[in-house]
């Protein structure tokens, strides 16, 4: 080859990583001002609309009658919480996904949130727990039961297929365990596990906010630096391994931060469905090859969860909880999913 055409050759690959690098630059500063644009509605409207001004008022601490109130202590925390929740579960989710090669390998669908659900319910009902003691008993068993199904699909190495596998073995038994002990429930309990099954924002208050948005401070840059070394595990653990990827290594990394993600967003909101099973995939859809999904699909998270809560409150005759929204939105998806694979001719 000559030079001039190897200095077109390589011009061209050059030019191709820009228009790549543009791309997801773009959709990551779309989807931020997209999920700010929400956040902001998501304190102006309500039963009482409050103005920009007000709003912004109330966020430099002035004193606002009635916006004081009702956005500083009702509006903002949920807003919050809600934010914190999506990005968390979103960059979980596709750190998963990622790893495992594998889009039905979410929390979601493998059992983790499904861990935290039973635990939460059990301590209720069971226990007579409520508060920050609820949350502690959910962290710990979401984290015994992601061990749990590691372990037990661990055989010289992880396999996304497996995984999954073993994952719904494990969630339709909590599932039963959370049926049963919500048999035994009184009314009063009820109201309360409601939120450990659904997902929701409802009365949400700073002490919840706070363990989410520091576990995000703590584990999001972990995974966030991972991104290289996931994305190569997408080639294959020899390929990745080849390329100077510690794999196991990071893999351990990888999971730990993600269910500790989950973990401490399911105790502030509850497992709200399918956020972290959507996340990846619709962020895959507009960033395209070729680029990292890791904060794209935070991103996407974010703003899930933060619509779905705008739309269950405002844009239906009854309010439900985010989780119905999300769960009404993720379960044609996750149908789908199941028979483009099965038409393909592919497994799990």
């Amino acid at each position: 080859m000559s030079a001039p055409a190897f200095a077109t050759a390589a011009d061209q690959v050059a030019a191709a990583r820009r228009r790549r690098s543009l791309r997801w630059t773009l959709v990551v500063t779309i989807l931020a001002v997209a999920l700010l644009a929400m956040f902001c509605v998501s304190l102006m409207v309500g039963r009482t609309f409050y103005p920009p001004a007000d709003v912004l008022a109330v966020l430099q601490g002035e004193d606002v009658p009635g916006a004081t109130f009702t956005v500083g202590r009702l509006r903002l925390p949920r807003a919050v919480l809600g934010v914190v929740t999506g990005l968390s579960f979103g960059l979980a989710g596709v750190t998963f996904q990622t790893m495992l090669r594998n889009p039905l390998a979410s929390p979601d669908v493998i059992g983790i949130s499904a861990g935290a659900s039973a635990a939460a319910a059990f301590a209720i009902v069971i226990l007579g727990l409520d508060g920050p003691a609820v949350s502690v008993v959910a962290i710990v068993v979401c984290l015994a039961v992601a061990l749990l199904i590691y372990l037990l699909s661990f055989r010289d190495g992880v396999v996304g297929t497996r995984l999954v596998l073993v994952g719904i073995g494990i969630a339709a038994m909590l599932h039963s365990v959370t049926a049963y002990v919500l048999d035994q429930a009184a009314q009063w309990d009820l109201q309360e596990a409601w939120r450990w099954l659904t997902g929701s924002l409802n009365g949400a208050t700073w002490g919840d906010v706070v363990p989410v948005a520091v576990a995000l401070l703590v584990l999001g840059p972990v995974l966030l630096g991972q991104g290289r070394n996931l994305g190569l595990m997408q080639l294959g653990d020899d390929t990745a391994g080849a390329l100077g990827v510690r794999v196991e290594q990071t893999r351990l990394v990888a999971v730990v931060a993600a269910v500790g993600l989950i973990a401490f967003a399911t105790s502030g909101a509850g497992p709200i469905a399918f956020v972290a099973f959507l996340s990846g995939p619709i962020a895959a859809r507009i960033v395209g090859p070729n680029g990292s999904l890791l904060l794209p699909s935070a991103l996407v998270g974010a703003l899930l969860v933060t619509v779905a809560d705008f739309c269950g409150q405002f844009l239906l005759e009854t309010r439900y909880p985010v989780g119905v929204v999300t769960g009404v939105l993720g379960a044609p998806y996750l149908v789908y999913l199941i028979i483009r694979t099965h038409r393909a001719g592919g497994s799990l």
